[in-house]
Parts: structure tokens; sequence; C-alpha cells
């Protein structure tokens, strides 16, 4: 089967099917001639991003993966392994490549030589976070994405939203439904609206003072933790 690009108002190619099948995924995946830099597979919605990434994209990226080290510099024991973009698989039913991939805890993925370079499912644990840096995908992350993370079952998911400077956190309930959270699960004591105003502050600031700020912020509530 041949994929055709959609035609769409964004500045990159895309290709968005919804009637795909894991064998067209896998296509795109291992082909030669698309170089992807973002797939998403999942009830037959096929989704690639074939755009490089922007300024403000790796500027939030960058900012949100320093947040994870300072985090984890305060609360060294469980360990935790940040593996942003890397591209997940659940055979024949799910696929990802989230900017924001967090691991905690034991039985963090390991590769191996010789091993496909992604994390397949069938042989490693879910992820604990993963997040998605909306530049131009706002409406993409907070419903497709969303309802693929939520259908894999992993506990938290972040939405960065470049334009207006938010932060959505989601932590999934019993139900399997995601909801609004104001403290991280997974990151202990992190409180979303302060990562928020670090991100507040890209406006005016580079993404390491903005990362600075929060680390100062962190470390005098440590002690009251």
């Amino acid at each position: 089967m041949t994929l055709s690009l959609e035609k769409s108002s964004q500045p990159f190619p895309l290709i968005q099917r919804r009637d795909a099948t894991w064998e067209d995924y896998v296509k795109v995946r291992d082909s030669e001639d698309i170089d992807w830099r973002k797939i998403a597979f999942h009830q037959g919605w096929l989704w690639v991003d074939m755009g490089t990434e922007g300024p403000n994209h790796a500027s939030f990226n960058d900012l949100i993966t320093i947040v994870f080290g300072f985090w984890a510099f305060l609360h060294p024991e469980p360990a935790i392994q940040s593996f942003g973009r890397c591209l997940i698989d659940r055979p024949e039913t799910h696929a990802c490549a989230p900017d924001l991939v967090l691991y905690k805890g034991e039985n963090i993925p390991k590769w191996q030589p010789g091993e496909p370079r992604r994390i397949d499912l069938t042989r490693h644990r879910l992820p604990d976070l993963v997040g998605e840096i909306a530049d131009t995908t706002l409406s993409i992350d907070l419903d497709e994405q969303k309802q693929l993370y939520a259908s894999l079952g992993i506990a938290e998911y972040w939405v960065i939203d470049v334009k207006g400077m938010r932060l959505f956190a989601f932590g999934l309930n019993s139900t399997g439904v995601y909801e609004t959270i104001e403290v991280s699960q997974v990151l202990a004591g992190l409180s979303i609206l302060l990562v928020e105003q670090a991100i507040e502050r890209l406006a005016q600031e580079t993404n390491t003072a903005a990362a600075n700020w929060l680390m100062q912020q962190l470390q005098a509530d440590f002690p009251q933790q």
C-alpha cells in the first residue's frame, strides 16, 4: 500500500492516515525514503512528521530535560533515566516517539548490540512518564497522542504548549483515564505550576537560566519535604 502525503497548513510534510495497518506503519518506520522525525500508530491512526526540529521546540525540550536532571540531583534514589525522542513499539497495536520519555526505579531498558534501535514493549516495561513539546501539534498532543498514551497505561503525561507557555500534566486514574494533576506523581513533590513558571521565563531568558531559577526554588523547598 502506498501512503501519500496529506495536504496540511503546517509548513512541513505530514503523513496522516486513519485506516492504516501495522504493516503500513512498519513500512514507514523502516523506509529508507522517508526521513521521519516523529511517528505514531494506534487503532489505525498513523501520523508521521518529517519536519526538522525548530529552535523553540528544541529549547523547550531541553529545559524539561534539565528539570528532570535537577529533580534527580535532589532525589538520587530511585534512579531516573531519560530517553527523549526514542521510538517505542508495542507490536501490532502501538508505536510512538515521545519528545520526553522518563523511566524511574528498576528495570530501566538497556540497549544491547544487535537489537533494534527502539524500546520494544514485549521485552521492556512501560515508561513512567512521557511528554510532548507542542510547538505546532497541540491539538494532536491533547487528543490522539493523549489517547495513545492512556491506552498504553503510561502513568503520567505532560504536554508543553510552546506558544501559550503552559504545561498540561495528566495522571492516569484507576479507570485508565488521564486526569489533570497539580503535583507530579512520578517526580514526587514537583509542582506543575512551578515547572510552568520556569517555562514562562523562556519569554525573556535562556533555557539554562530558567532551569537555574527552578533549581533555586527546588533547593529552597527541599529541606521542608
